[in-house]
């Protein structure tokens, strides 16, 4: 599966943006790198194209599970991307959730309660 490059806007450069993929990372380098996000920025925008979709909303569901974060925003769309095999346009599904910090995030993430927490994931 072939994807065309994205060119840098001002969008695509947001600090607290993940573009998630399921092939490159595993997901709990996503869900901490999250974690790490809302801690600077008190959000965090997860986003991702076809079939790391699930992806995505594994990690949003992980977060919120755990009480680290709020479901602020949640948004569907497709996109046109040039398939490289092929030469033609297809159309892919995109998804965009947006993610708050939670009341609980800053004593849930004390390097006490972190360790649980992670010993928790890995059950």
């Amino acid at each position: 599966m072939a994807t065309a490059a994205v060119t840098p806007t001002p969008e695509n450069q947001k600090k607290n943006r993940i573009q998630v993929s399921n092939t490159k990372k595993p997901l709990f380098f996503y869900v901490n790198l999250a974690k790490r996000y809302i801690q600077q920025h008190n959000e965090v925008e997860l986003s991702a194209l076809g079939m790391a979709i699930t992806t995505v909303v594994t990690i949003a569901e992980i977060l919120k599970n755990n009480g680290l974060a709020t479901e602020k925003k949640v948004l569907t769309s497709t996109v046109g991307m040039k398939d490289e095999n092929r030469g033609r346009l297809v159309q892919k599904a995109k998804i965009e959730i947006v993610l708050g910090k939670s009341d609980k995030f800053d004593t849930l993430m004390t390097p006490a309660n972190a360790n649980t927490a992670a010993a928790d994931d890995k059950k």
